[in-house]
This record gives C-alpha cells, structure tokens and sequence, in this order.
C-alpha cells in the first residue's frame, strides 16, 4: 500500500517515481520526510541524475568507495590521528555521494512542530556517526552509534542542510532511523525506515 500511495503522490508533486532499487555514489541526494496520503513518509530525494526522484529508503543503496577515504586529524571524536575512516563529506567533494537531510517539503499547514529525527539503531561492521563542523572545527554530533542512544535531533521546517557522515570500517551498514511528528489536528505522525549503506 505504501508503495502505490508513493508513487500517485510522486507524480502529482512532478517528480519522477522511483521503479527500482539504485544505488547513489554521487552527487546529490537528501534525506527528507513528506506527508503522503496523508502519513508522514521517510524518503531520499534523488538528484543525482539531473532530475528528482524520490525514493522509499528501502530501494536506495548508499555506495562510499576510495574517493570517500579520509584519514583523520588529531583530536578527531572518531578515533586516533592517522586513522582511516570513509565519509560523506558536509561540503561537496567529486566522486562521493553528497548526502543531506531536508524538511523543505513540509509546511506549517500540515505538521505544528519541528521534525524530530532519530537513529534507533545501526547494524554494521564498525561506528557510524553524523556530525556538522564549524568555523573552529568543533564537532556537532547528531547521531554516534557509539551511544547507548544513538542520537535524536528536532529539525526545523523548511531545512536544507549537509553534514558529515563517518563509518569506520569496511562493509554494509544499515541504519534505521524514525522521523516523527505532530500534525495540526494534533495527531502524531511517524515513520520508521532502514537506509543501506556499502562502504569498500
């Protein structure tokens, strides 16, 4: 049913349906949330090919090879100077899939709150965290597989935004994540999907 109600909604928003499972290893692509049907829905957005398609997680295959290497700094959270992690970097690098998050398409006329993003759990060979740099290099976590909780972060309505996103080891990780909200009847609305990602 979530797939028929997807794919009507899809096409009157003018964005193409997603047919298949893809996997994304570059350019741009987000992480959103939409109201389909009438439910809140977790979906990628798909620019990576010119056009936007979005797409249920569960078809999508993040893909992170040697372009995505990066050896960490002193005073990384993630672990000792030297160390080799791959990563989806915040700011837009050739050859590795640039992956945000985005609420742009939910609007004060359907939800009366902030999304609020959270990452239940990661399955996979090593750590996962997603954090945002700033000016002065500080780490801001939003999620570390690491915690007993691995994180939850309210996101505003109308947010485009990147960060970066760092896994430790070679192999697939699957990340479930839960986007919850409040709709202006006062429902809860809230969807829960699992994004692959394969790291060589």
């Amino acid at each position: 049913m979530r797939t028929v109600l997807f794919t009507v909604a899809a096409l009157l928003a003018g964005a193409s349906p997603a047919q298949a499972a893809v996997t994304l290893s570059s350019g741009h692509a987000d992480y959103g949330a939409r109201i389909v049907g009438g439910r809140l829905q977790a979906q990628v957005k798909d620019s990576t090919r010119g056009r936007t398609v979005w797409r249920d997680p569960s078809d999508v295959v993040i893909a992170l090879g040697a372009s995505a290497r990066h050896t960490l700094p002193g005073g990384s959270f993630l672990g000792r100077k030297g160390a080799r992690v791959w990563m989806i970097p915040q700011t837009q690098r050739s050859n590795v899939i640039w992956l945000g998050w985005n609420t742009e398409e939910l609007s004060s006329r359907q939800v009366r709150s902030n999304l609020t993003w959270t990452l239940d759990r990661v399955d996979g060979p090593g750590r996962v965290a997603v954090f945002q740099t700033g000016s002065f290099g500080k780490a801001d976590v939003l999620f570390d597989s690491h915690r007993s909780r691995p994180g939850s972060r309210a996101i505003r309505l109308g947010v485009h935004a990147h960060g970066n996103w760092a896994f430790t080891r070679a192999g697939t990780y699957r990340l479930r994540f839960t986007s919850t909200a409040t709709a202006r009847s006062g429902r809860r609305l809230s969807d829960t999907a699992t994004l692959t990602v394969r790291v060589s």
